[in-house]
């Protein structure tokens, strides 16, 4: 995940500052508690050059990542981050209709 990101801002140059900005926080994030791998990856979602990210996170560590990025993206940039959870659904499948 991590290498994805840094392939798609070094390589193909489809990242932006703001998209690097919450990458390297939520990857710098230790969990509130000094603790270490609450973050598994982060990177750019969608076409890039802008957008969104997604990051992977111990569940228990996801509130505390949420306000450590609203904090301190507004801190680098600036700019207010609009942060959401999203838990992982069944996938693809076959349904009876």
């Amino acid at each position: 995940m991590n290498k994805s990101h840094d392939s798609m801002r070094d390589d193909y140059k489809v990242s932006c500052e703001e998209i690097d900005a919450l990458v390297d926080l939520a990857r710098g994030f230790d969990g509130g508690d000094g603790s270490t791998g609450a973050v598994y990856g982060s990177r750019l979602t969608g076409g890039g050059f802008g957008g969104c990210t997604v990051t992977l996170v111990r569940k228990e560590s996801a509130r505390g990542l949420i306000d450590y990025l609203n904090r301190e993206y507004k801190m680098r940039t600036g700019k207010e981050c609009f942060c959401f959870e999203a838990s992982p659904g069944d996938g693809a499948r076959p349904i009876g209709v």
